[in-house]
C-alpha cells in the first residue's frame, strides 16, 4: 500500500500560488512612464525571450502586447510588476484582485504595500524589489543591467545594487541562475515563501541569501533548513558587524538552519564560486563531520605553500597522506616528489596535476583537494587545464570522492584557461588563498548541515528537574510585585536543574549570617541579598575570604555603607553567605531574548572582565549534547578547558550538561526573559555557580522559540493483532539507512505505487528529504520493530488548511493493524494542528490501497489524470 508526496504550490492566500511568482504563464507589467525603473523593467521583460504572454496594462511599450486595463485581457495575469506611485499602487492593487491575479512586484517605494496586500490578498515582493528573474522561462521582470545566463545558482536578495554586482561577476564567471528574486524591503512575501520554492526546485544547485530583516523566525528557519537538507545555501547580512549579540544569535540562527555563512562581498563570491560548482562528498568523513581535512598540490612549491598557510590559517588540517597511498603516487609520478602535503610536481610534470589531483581525492582520509598550477616554460597550459576539468568533473559532482578545486594563477596567460576552466564547470580561482577558502567553505557547510540534522526534544536533561519548585519560586516573585529574583531564589531554580550552586545560605540580618557561617565554616563569601543588583561587584556588595564573625560584621557594615551612599533608595532582602570556593576556571552562561530570532543561549569566559571580552559562542534553545559541546568548541577559552602546566582539566562533557540544563529551563518555562550565571567556576571534577541572576518577562509575555524541539512525546507503543509490539515515533536523520534498508525490502510493486516510481534504491537527496523533516511543515511517523522500519507514514501540510499523506508498510506487516494505526496517528496529528482535511493520491489500479482509504471513511473520485484517483478525508 502507498501513495506518494508530491507538494504542489504552496497556497499562502486566496488564489495565490507561489508558481505564479516564480513560473507565471502570463505577466501584465503596469508601470508609469515617469518613473525611471519603468523603462527599465519594460526593456528587460521585452528582451528576456518570455514563452508565455506578455501584456503592457494602461501605458503601452515595445514588445508587449497593449491593454488599456485589466478587464481588456482575454486572460487574467498570474503575475504583475508595478512601476507605479505610492498613491496609484492601491487602486491597481484592488484591480488585480478583482480579475483574479494575486502576485505581484514592486520596484519602487510602497510605504503602505503591507497594508495593500492584507486587504486585496495579492502577494507582493517590495518594495524595492529587484523584480524576478528565471532565466530558464525567459522571464526578467527584474532591473538587471544585463540579462543573466540560465543555470543551477538562486540568490534572493533585499539590496538591488548587490544583485547586479553578483550577476555582473556570474557573467565574467559564465555562472547562471535558476532564479533571482529582490525581497526589498520583506514588507510582505519574504524570504521563507521563496526558500519554500527553492526547496522544491530541481532545477537549483545552490542559494545566496542577502538578508536584513526576517518576519517570522520559525518560518525563516524552517523554509531554511527545508531548503538546505538537499542543497548548500549561503548567507551575508551586510550592515551588522559589530553589533554584539544580535549578529552572533543570527549566526547561531543560519548554522542551525544548515546555511552557511559568510562576511562581505568577496566572500560572498567565493562561496558561490565553490558551491554553484562543486558538491560536497557524500561519503562519511573518517572523524566525524569537521570536514577539513585539505591535500594541497601544485606544481610549484611556493604556491602549494601559501596555500597551506591559508589553510592552517583558516583553522583547517593538512590531510595525512597514508603510506599506501604514497607508494601510488610514487608510481604515478616519475621523477620523485616531496612526500608531504603540500605535494609539490617536480619540474616539467605540470600535465600530471589532474592525475595527483584525481589519486588524491580518491583518498578516505582527505575531504578536499585544493590543484594549484602557475604558468611554467615549455609547458602546454591547455592540456593540464583539460586533464584538470575532467579530473574535478568526475570527483566533484557529489560522489564518494573528495572535489578538487583549483588556483591557476597568472592573468595574462592564465586568464583565458581560468575562463575555460569554469566554463565546463570547475571551482576555479586566481590565487591559492581563494581555492583553499572554497575548501573551508565546503568544510563549513557540512558542519552546519550536521548541526541542522541534531534535533533535540523537549525533554532533554537525564535526571528530571524539579518543575514544580521553579514554578512556585516565579510564582511568588510576581506576587511580590518582582520580576527579578534575587541571588538565593536564581541560585535555587537553577540548581532545580542541575546546574549545582556553592553551598551558600540566605539570613534576614548579620547576626543571622554570621551563624549560618559558622555552621557552614570558614572562610566564605558575603553579599548583600537582592533582586535589584545584578552587578554587585560594581557597588561593593561583595565580601571574599571572611574567616570569622568579627570580619564578617565589619565587612557588612562596609558594604550597609556604601549602599546608602551608591544606592540610597534600596532595600536589601537580607544577605547571602557562600562558602568560599577554591580556584577553577570561571566561565559565564546566558539566556537572553533576541527581537529577530527569539530566546538564545552563550557560553564563553566568565568573570568581571566578561561583558568586554569578545570570546562568546551562541546557540538556540532547544540544545542537546552534540550541540552544546560545540557550541564550546567555538570559544577561545574552551583550549584552556583542557589544561597546561599546573591548570587541571576542566569537564567538557560536565559544561554540555550545563548548557543542555539552561536549554531545558528556557524550553519549560518562556516565562523567563534573561539568564546570567557568572560566575560558573568549574574543576576537574565538578563545578558550581557562584553568582546568577534571573528576569521574568511582564505577565502574559512569553518567549518563542525558532526552533521547536523534536516531538518525543508522540512516540507510543503499538501492538499488532498477532501480538508484535513496535514503536511508532516521530521520524529522526538518522533513520536515514533504515529507510534505504525498509525501501529495499518492500516488494517492488508497493514501492511503485508509493513514489510512482519502480525504485530500488533511494538516491541520498531524498533519504535526507525523508528523514530530515520540519516537524512545524510535516508529519512523518516511522514504527520500529528491534532494528527494522515495518512502516512509514507521513502527512505534509499544503498551505490550505490541509495535508497530504503517504503510506508504505512491509509486506510482512500488512493486515495486522499498523496501516490503519498509523493514518490514525497522522489524523490525530491532523486534527491538533487544525487542519480540516487530509488528501492524496492514489494510482487508480492500487486497488488494495483504494479499498483500504475507503475503510477509514476516505472518500475517492477520479482527477483529470485516469491514471490517479485522489483520497480525501474531511476532519
Amino acid at each position: 500500500m502507498a501513495l506518494p508526496v508530491t507538494v504542489s504550490g504552496r497556497n499562502l492566500a486566496p488564489g495565490f500560488q507561489d508558481t505564479h511568482l516564480f513560473a507565471p504563464r502570463r505577466v501584465a507589467l503596469m508601470a508609469d512612464p515617469s518613473i525611471p525603473a519603468s523603462a527599465i523593467l519594460a526593456r528587460n521583460l521585452a528582451a528576456g525571450g518570455f514563452r508565455g504572454a506578455l501584456h503592457a496594462v494602461g501605458a503601452p511599450w515595445p514588445g508587449m502586447d497593449h491593454a488599456p486595463d485589466l478587464g481588456a485581457l482575454a486572460e487574467a495575469p498570474q503575475l504583475a510588476a508595478l512601476s507605479l506611485s505610492p498613491a496609484a499602487l492601491g487602486p491597481a492593487m484592488d484591480a488585480l484582485a478583482a480579475r483574479g491575479c494575486f502576485a505581484a512586484v514592486v520596484p519602487g517605494p510602497a510605504p503602505d504595500l503591507a497594508s495593500h496586500c492584507a486587504r486585496t490578498g495579492v502577494r507582493a515582493m517590495g518594495e524595492h524589489s529587484f523584480g524576478i528573474c528565471v532565466p530558464s522561462h525567459g522571464l526578467n521582470a527584474s532591473l538587471s543591467h544585463i540579462v543573466p545566463r540560465p543555470g543551477r545558482l538562486a540568490l534572493l536578495c533585499q539590496s538591488s545594487a548587490l544583485a547586479r554586482a553578483v550577476i555582473d561577476w556570474a557573467e565574467g564567471e559564465a555562472v547562471g541562475f535558476s532564479l533571482i528574486a529582490g525581497i526589498g524591503t520583506n514588507a510582505d512575501y519574504g524570504f521563507a515563501g521563496g526558500l519554500d520554492w527553492l526547496a522544491r526546485d530541481a532545477a537549483t544547485g545552490a542559494v545566496l541569501l542577502d538578508l536584513r530583516r526576517i518576519k517570522n523566525r520559525r518560518m525563516f528557519i524552517s523554509a531554511a533548513r527545508a531548503t538546505a537538507r538537499t542543497r548548500p545555501v549561503v548567507a551575508q547580512r551586510p550592515g551588522h558587524a559589530g553589533r554584539g549579540v544580535a549578529d552572533a544569535v543570527m549566526g547561531a540562527a543560519l548554522r542551525r538552519a544548515g546555511v552557511l555563512r559568510v562576511q562581505g562581498l568577496e566572500d560572498l563570491l567565493s562561496a558561490a564560486e565553490t558551491l554553484a560548482r562543486v558538491k560536497p562528498s557524500l561519503r562519511p568523513g573518517a572523524d566525524g563531520a569537521r570536514g577539513d581535512r585539505i591535500a594541497i598540490v601544485a606544481n610549484g612549491l611556493g604556491p602549494g605553500q601559501m596555500a597551506a598557510d591559508a589553510a592552517l590559517r583558516g583553522g583547517a588540517r593538512l590531510a595525512t597522506i597514508p603510506a599506501e597511498a604514497r607508494a601510488m603516487l610514487d608510481l604515478a609520478l616519475p621523477g620523485g616528489w616531496a612526500g608531504e602535503n603540500p605535494l609539490a610536481l617536480p619540474p616539467g610534470q605540470g600535465h600530471r596535476l589532474a592525475e595527483a589531483a584525481s589519486l588524491l581525492s580518491a583518498l578516505a582520509a582527505i575531504d578536499s583537494v585544493v590543484a594549484i598550477h602557475a604558468p611554467a616554460p615549455e609547458e602546454d597550459p591547455q592540456i593540464a587545464a583539460a586533464a584538470l576539468a575532467a579530473a574535478a568533473a568526475a570527483t566533484g559532482k557529489g560522489g564518494r570522492a573528495a572535489p578538487v578545486l583549483a588556483a591557476w594563477l597568472g592573468q595574462a596567460s592564465a586568464g583565458a584557461q581560468r575562463r575555460a576552466l569554469a566554463e565546463r564547470g570547475v571551482a576555479v580561482f586566481a590565487t591559492p588563498e581563494a581555492a583553499v577558502q572554497g575548501a573551508l567553505h565546503l568544510a563549513q557547510d557540512r558542519r552546519n548541515r550536521t548541526a541542522a540534522a541534531e534535533l533535540p526534544p523537549a525533554e532533554v536533561l537525564e535526571v528530571m528537574p524539579d518543575r514544580a519548585r521553579v514554578a512556585a519560586l516565579f510564582a511568588a516573585a510576581r506576587t511580590e510585585g518582582r520580576l527579578r529574583l534575587d541571588e538565593a531564589e536564581s541560585l535555587a531554580v537553577l540548581s532545580a536543574y542541575g546546574l549545582p550552586a556553592v553551598p551558600h545560605r540566605a539570613a534576614p540580618t548579620v547576626e543571622a549570617a554570621a551563624a549560618a557561617a559558622a555552621g557552614m565554616g570558614w572562610p566564605v563569601v558575603l553579599k548583600v541579598l537582592s533582586d535589584d543588583l545584578p552587578a554587585k561587584t560594581e557597588v561593593g556588595a561583595v565580601a571574599l575570604d571572611l574567616r570569622d564573625a568579627d570580619a564578617l560584621r565589619a565587612a557588612a557594615a562596609t558594604m550597609e555603607a556604601r549602599l546608602a551612599e551608591a544606592r540610597p533608595g534600596l532595600r536589601p532582602r537580607g544577605w547571602l553567605v557562600q562558602q568560599q570556593a577554591g580556584p577553577g576556571r570561571e566561565l559565564r552562561l546566558r539566556l537572553g531574548d533576541d527581537p529577530m530570532f527569539g530566546p538564545w543561549i552563550g557560553f564563553g569566559r566568565g568573570g568581571t572582565a566578561a561583558p568586554i571580552e569578545a570570546d562568546e559562542s551562541h546557540d538556540l534553545p532547544p540544545l542537546n549534547r552534540a550541540l552544546a559541546l560545540a557550541m564550546i568548541g567555538r570559544t577561545r577559552v574552551s583550549r584552556l578547558l583542557d589544561g597546561w602546566r599546573d591548570h587541571l582539566p576542566v569537564s567538557r562533557e560536565g559544561l554540555a550538561e550545563a548548557l543542555v540544563g539552561l536549554s531545558q529551563l528556557a524550553v519549560d518555562f518562556p516565562e523567563l526573559e534573561a539568564v546570567v550565571i557568572n560566575p560558573l567556576r568549574a574543576w576537574p571534577d565538578g563545578m558550581a555557580v557562584l553568582d546568577a541572576n534571573i528576569t521574568l518577562r511582564p505577565a502574559g509575555e512569553a518567549g518563542f522559540l525558532a526552533i521547536p524541539p523534536y516531538p518525543a512525546a508522540l512516540a507510543r507503543p503499538f501492538t499488532t493483532k498477532d501480538g508484535r509490539e513496535v514503536l511508532v515515533r516521530p521520524i529522526r536523520p538518522e533513520d536515514a539507512e533504515g529507510v534505504a534498508a525498509f525501501v529495499r525490502r518492500v516488494p517492488a510493486e508497493d514501492v511503485r505505487y508509493r513514489f510512482f516510481n519502480p525504485l530500488r534504491e533511494l538516491p541520498p537527496a531524498q533519504l535526507v528529504r525523508l528523514t530530515q523533516i520540519d516537524y512545524d511543515r510535516e508529519m512523518a511517523f516511522a514504527a520500529i520493530a528491534g532494528d527494522l522500519i515495518a512502516g512509514t507514514a507521513r502527512l505534509v501540510l499544503d498551505g490550505q488548511g490541509g495535508g497530504e499523506f503517504a503510506l508504505l508498510i512491509d509486506a510482512g506487516w500488512k493486515r495486522g493493524g499498523l496501516a490503519r494505526h498509523m493514518m490514525g496517528r497522522l489524523s490525530e496529528w491532523a486534527a491538533n494542528r487544525g487542519l480540516r482535511r487530509i488528501h492524496g493520491q492514489v494510482l487508480a489500479e492500487n486497488a488494495g490501497m483504494l479499498r483500504f482509504v475507503r475503510a477509514i471513511g476516505f472518500a475517492t473520485r477520479r482527477t483529470e489524470d485516469p491514471e490517479i484517483m485522489e483520497a480525501s478525508l474531511e476532519l
